[in-house]
């Protein structure tokens, strides 16, 4: 659809209070699902993140990568197995789940970045003792629950003008390194960083009433109405998870968390610089409603 000069004026005009609302504040992306396996969504991610950050918008990138892990066991003849959805850790797992977050999916991320006009840096959990963690279950190996984060290094990146992009690898003091789940490192990432908002990139279009029924999108929840949303299965399976992390980022301090569906063109610009925005938005108190009401 093409638009005129007086519509892109009129664009301009609506994103301008909500860029010097957002202003020199962090903002944390935890970036996933079909928005980092599509090329096309992935250039439109990326062009986003540079975009909030040239307006003075601190933003910090949080990625997992486990597609691309499941086709590097695969590679190796290593079959991917999961308990409660979380992935089982060996230690051979352990170096390709390192080598393939840390590695290969960061310093794309970061390149991409670069090339879209913005600067970058990457990091990873282990860089600076950023996130340390414990061995959350015997069974699944070397995966991680966090017992402590440190966003000294994050602070430091964000003050030198780059954009921080963080894959999710834990440590403890014994010099092992461990799997951390994504959703869990924004939230913590996020609280610890005490930011504006979160934004969670998702493959659904945030929570419906009824999950077949788009128009049923409840654009407001506040996190004191998540439990009974989840015990009337208006929150259910995969997303539970997904929503506690939401929940207790907004008790350790975010402002808000955004639930977004990736797998739409410019999502981010149109969360953070719209009236409407788009998905679920979670804050603290009760009540939950139309976001703009």
């Amino acid at each position: 659809m093409e638009i005129n000069n007086a519509q892109r004026a009129q664009i301009l005009v609506e994103a301008l209070p909500y860029i010097q609302k957002y202003y020199d504040k962090i903002i944390v992306v935890k970036y996933g699902g079909n928005a980092m396996i599509n090329d096309d969504l992935k250039e439109a991610v990326m062009g986003d993140i540079v975009l909030l950050s040239l307006i003075g918008i601190k933003v910090v990138l949080v990625h997992g990568g486990g597609p691309e892990i499941t086709e590097m066991l695969g590679k190796i003849n290593k079959k991917s197995e999961f308990v409660n959805g979380l992935r089982v850790t060996d230690q051979e797992s352990m170096d390709i789940v390192q080598m393939v977050l840390a590695g290969k999916i960061n310093k794309n991320l970061v390149n991409l970045l670069q090339n879209k006009g913005g600067k970058a840096i990457g990091l990873c959990g282990v860089d600076g003792h950023m996130i340390k963690a414990e061995q959350m279950d015997e069974r699944l190996g070397y995966v991680g629950e966090i017992t402590d984060v440190n966003v000294q290094p994050i602070l430091d990146v964000l003050e030198k003008g780059y954009i921080p992009v963080v894959s999710t690898v834990g440590y403890d003091k014994d010099g092992n390194t461990y799997n951390i789940n994504a959703d869990t490192a924004a939230a913590r990432i996020a609280g610890a960083l005490q930011c504006e908002s979160l934004i969670s990139m998702t493959d659904i279009d945030g929570i419906l009433r009824d999950k077949n029924d788009p128009s049923t999108l409840i654009s407001k929840i506040h996190v004191s109405d998540a439990p009974q949303l989840i015990r009337e299965g208006v929150i259910g399976g995969g997303m539970i998870p997904k929503i506690n992390c939401c929940i207790e980022a907004i008790r350790q301090g975010v402002r808000k968390v955004f639930v977004i569906d990736g797998r739409i063109p410019h999502a981010i610009l149109i969360e953070t610089l719209t009236d409407e925005g788009i998905g679920t938005m979670f804050v603290s108190g009760n009540h939950y409603g139309r976001k703009k009401a």
